[in-house]
């Protein structure tokens, strides 16, 4: 009887721990999933570390802002060359259809109220229906109680435009009068037009996105609605910089073909404002967690984002702690006489180091990360609002000032028109951020996932 009792008691015991081989003991969750390390497209890793931030030489500004300090920074991603007119033009198109879709859209399903479906002129562009027959439990219960599977307060309601069918952008190829009277919104007035060319009104491309206020949300109380920032934002590029930036100049040509001429498309994009850029890694965050969902992984990359100001010098500095210049120093020319980045030399001779305005994002050498122009060719945006003495008062780790009233934002690395001074690695600058200039670009950077300090390929790793 006792010898059976000990087996009931060890059967009780294995049907209780079924499915589970953990012995008792705290192990952690598991998932299903496996997480994988992937490095972002046209990124390099900089290890992270600390470093001595700040200027070690003579201040010949007298601005007194950049006293020398140790800080430490997390390791990231960061985009090698600066965002090229044509990475930027790929955001331009996306938000351009994006519009289209949704007035298509918008106005199918209001002409097709009441009526048998179909599918003929714009009725091609409908809302993707949802089908609910293979629909699971949640899906269904969202379309129930909320009507759409989103945002019910955006435009669309939250419902899934059609991006298969293709957008035909000629006139003559409009397939209905409701597709030209969707179209004939999204040009310039016909007595604003030249030549009769139909031309986009750039108006109209607007981004909008929100976000979640995190600092704000940290060092007060208040329900999560609360912190939540809408943003709407033109995201065109302003391309009469070329003109307004220089009086009595000549600049027509860069005006008219920088950003659009295929000469230009692996140049840095200018003409984009603090808060444009901004949208752009807004976006750029979007693109690629679309991707993943639609290949039904259930990772999400970290967002891509502007670099505070110390990482950017960090990186700047490319593993050479008391340089003057990405490439070390003091000289600004190789010991042949060829120049080591793409600024004014000296006064009024912009072409001597053999470029009158920008050059291609993908030129000279890069830093000791592998990085290309982070001295002059453009100016870059950094996520840090100005402050004269920040660094009297930041942070010592992962260093960074939020303020959202302040419109001057830090700007890095000198340009095409600026002199060597202002592409020394600690030089500090600034522009508003709602202001957008013909020697202003950026770069994006993304969080590195984990705590490697050395910048070595590290293995695959399982979550627990």
């Amino acid at each position: 009887m006792r010898r059976n009792t000990v087996y009931l008691l060890l059967i009780v015991a294995f049907f209780y721990s079924c499915g589970s081989n953990d012995r008792g003991e705290l192990v952690g969750a598991k998932t299903k999933t496996k997480w994988y390390g992937e490095k972002p497209y046209g990124m390099v890793l900089i290890p992270g570390g600390s470093f001595t931030m700040g200027s070690q030489d003579e201040d010949v500004s007298n601005a007194f802002n950049t006293p020398t300090r140790t800080v430490t920074v997390r390791p990231f991603y960061m985009d090698e060359t600066e965002i090229t007119n044509s990475e930027y033009k790929e955001f331009v198109f996306w938000v351009r259809d994006s519009v289209v879709r949704t007035k298509l859209a918008l106005l199918a399903e209001e002409l097709a109220y009441g009526k048998e479906p179909s599918k003929e002129g714009i009725q091609r562009f409908q809302f993707m229906n949802i089908d609910t027959t293979k629909a699971s439990p949640y899906v269904k219960y969202m379309l129930k109680y909320y009507g759409s599977l989103g945002d019910f307060n955006s435009p669309t309601q939250g419902k899934v435009l059609n991006w298969k069918e293709k957008l035909d952008w000629s006139p003559n190829r409009f397939t209905d009068e409701y597709y030209a009277e969707v179209m004939d919104t999204m040009f310039v007035p016909i007595d604003e037009s030249i030549n009769g060319r139909k031309m986009i009104d750039v108006k109209k491309l607007k981004y909008s996105y929100a976000w979640l206020d995190i600092e704000s949300a940290a060092k007060s109380t208040g329900n999560r609605k609360d912190f939540i920032r809408k943003e709407v934002v033109n995201i065109y590029p302003d391309t009469t910089v070329w003109v307004k930036d220089f009086n009595y100049s000549y600049n027509d040509p860069m005006h008219q073909d920088y950003f659009w001429h295929e000469a230009y498309a692996d140049y840095p994009v200018v003409g984009v404002s603090w808060k444009q850029a901004k949208a752009f890694s807004n976006w750029r965050t979007k693109k690629k967690n679309d991707y993943l969902k639609s290949k039904k992984h259930p990772s999400t990359v970290p967002q891509f984002r502007l670099p505070t100001e110390a990482e950017w010098e960090f990186a700047a500095r490319g593993g050479l702690n008391f340089a003057i210049y990405p490439w070390g120093g003091p000289y600004t020319t190789t010991d042949r006489g060829c120049f080591l980045a793409n600024f004014k030399p000296s006064r009024g001779d912009y072409a001597v180091d053999g470029a009158l305005y920008t050059m291609e994002a993908k030129s000279y050498n890069p830093n000791g990360f592998g990085l290309y122009n982070m001295a002059g060719n453009v100016s870059e945006w950094t996520n840090s609002a100005y402050q004269e003495s920040s660094y009297n008062f930041g942070a010592t780790m992962n260093p960074n000032v939020e303020d959202a009233k302040n419109n001057r934002k830090v700007i890095r690395g000198g340009s095409w028109k600026d002199v060597a001074y202002f592409l020394q690695v600690s030089t500090r600058d600034f522009e508003y951020g709602d202001s957008a200039r013909s020697y202003i670009g950026f770069r994006t950077v993304h969080d590195y996932l984990g705590t490697n300090l050395t910048g070595k390929k590290t293995k695959t790793r399982k979550n627990k």
